[in-house]
């Protein structure tokens, strides 16, 4: 097996330590390929090569050239599209078709923000008289960026694309179970004409090579996606040189139905919702909340759907994959164990097809009906595919179980009525509202981000670029 090296200063380099770890092939739980084993000096030899290129060609580039080169590297990902996806598609078990879709994303944000570069405009304020006041935004300088593993391309586009796009170089640090599709973009990044070590990735586990990442004194912002306990561990972290962070961390997203909605459009959404990545996603749909006057009649609509889905290695290309990794598959099993345990129903679940390798991580999507507010299947987040059902009488009911838990990333709403959807999409503490829709398509343009426990700042669409600069005002006195 061939071993996946760093990308450090445009040059591939092994692990200064020499050790490396093995990759599991989630389809089927056995190893493939390894990945250097990045450690404290590998991060630092990587921080050093992005302060050399923001100090020379990278920073010194204008606006306008920092947009051909994100340009020039869409267009690499959109000739390679196939390639990534199929390494995509390998290192994380997700079907092949929502490899081509992550790919199909990676190359519209760097689309996206090749366009933005040079749109990044500062302000003039009115003063006093004989001064002139203005603002420039300027990069942090070095940021890092700790991408996890259930969507490496989107999020390293989403993060990456915005920091690259307004001057700043960028050390990533991939999750270790899936890093193969972010080395390959970073080696396209140098043919697009990136200058060398603008983009710097560096692979291995989180307590060492991220950890070292989230503390070294030369980091200038980091951009973290990830489960609260280690956002609040990388925050910390940075606080030691009072670097800003933005956190993306994770979600238990309502989608609240009403007896006016249209069921037929909502059906399916409410399905995939839950299904995409195996719900691997922190906006994933993980709680109905259905008015109970509809509550029978669209829990049979969901139990036919639910039985109807099918689970298999990823180029079986079917409405699941399996699960990262064991780990993964046993926090699932601890959940739908303790909802056994507590009496509560379970309405539906998928199938996972005979061919299917026993050694895979494989989860039959499950749904579970009459979910109590207070069991922590209706408050924490699964990240697997479980769909906790639960029931309300009116609009504030409904409210009180959308804004009961810790989190607040996303929510949805089906009705007709346009006034209730106004009311409810005010008084919902989520970051992003969907109406008679949830996602918008995945909507690269459409800020992203969370509140509560969700996390703070946001990544996607223009309000990202102002996450990765820093405000500076100038006053001239000219009398």
């Amino acid at each position: 097996m061939e071993e996946a090296r760093h990308f450090i200063g445009g040059e591939w380099s092994a692990a200064s330590g020499g050790e490396t770890i093995a990759v599991l092939d989630p389809s089927d739980g056995q190893p493939f390929t390894t990945l250097a084993r990045g450690t404290a000096a590998d991060i630092d030899a990587a921080v050093h090569a992005a302060r050399r290129a923001f100090e020379g060609a990278w920073g010194a580039a204008s606006a306008v050239e920092r947009g051909r080169v994100l340009h020039r590297l869409s267009m690499l990902v959109t000739i390679h599209q196939e390639e990534l996806a199929l390494l995509e598609a390998r290192d994380t078990g997700k079907p092949l078709k929502q490899a081509r879709a992550d790919s199909a994303a990676l190359a519209r944000y760097f689309e996206f923000y090749a366009g933005a570069a040079d749109k990044l405009h500062g302000e003039t304020l009115p003063y006093q008289a004989g001064y002139t006041v203005l603002t420039i935004r300027e990069p942090h300088g070095v940021t890092g960026h700790i991408v996890p593993w259930n969507y490496p391309m989107q999020i390293f586009g989403r993060s990456v694309g915005a920091a690259l796009a307004t001057g700043n170089a960028c050390v990533v640090k991939p999750a270790e179970d899936a890093c193969l599709s972010v080395l390959r973009v970073a080696e396209l990044a140098a043919e697009a004409g990136l200058p060398a070590g603008a983009l710097n990735v560096v692979t291995g586990f989180g307590h060492e090579a991220g950890a070292a990442l989230a503390r070294h004194p030369g980091i200038d912002h980091i951009s973290f996606t990830g489960s609260p306990e280690t956002g609040k561990l990388v925050t910390q972290m940075a606080a030691e040189n009072h670097v800003p962070v933005t956190l993306e961390l994770g979600g238990k997203s309502p989608q609240i139905v009403f007896a006016d909605a249209d069921l037929d459009a909502a059906l399916p959404v409410l399905v995939s919702a839950i299904v995409q990545n195996a719900g691997q996603t922190c906006s994933a749909g993980s709680r109905v909340l259905i008015d109970r006057a509809i509550y029978e009649p669209l829990l049979d609509r969901l139990s036919g759907a639910f039985h109807a889905l099918r689970v298999g290695p990823s180029h079986a290309d079917l409405d699941c994959g399996p699960l990262i990794n064991a780990k993964q598959q046993q926090r699932v099993w601890d959940f739908l164990s303790d909802a056994q345990h507590d009496g509560i129903p379970m309405a539906a679940h998928g199938e996972v097809i005979p061919e299917a390798p026993e050694s895979g991580f494989y989860q039959a999507p499950t749904l579970l009906r009459d979910v109590p507010a207070s069991h922590r299947l209706a408050r924490d987040e699964v990240f697997g595919p479980v769909l906790a059902a639960m029931s309300f009488s009116d609009e504030d009911e409904a409210l009180s179980l959308a804004n009961g838990t810790q989190y607040g990333l996303v929510a949805g709403i089906w009705t007709r009525d346009g006034a209730r959807q106004m009311r409810l999409a005010r008084r919902l503490r989520s970051g992003q509202v969907f109406i008679n829709n949830y996602g918008a398509g995945g909507g690269v343009e459409l800020p992203f981000g969370g509140v509560k426990h969700s996390g703070h700042g946001r990544e996607k669409g223009f309000e990202a670029l102002y996450g990765f600069t820093v405000l500076k005002t100038i006053a001239i006195r000219h009398g």
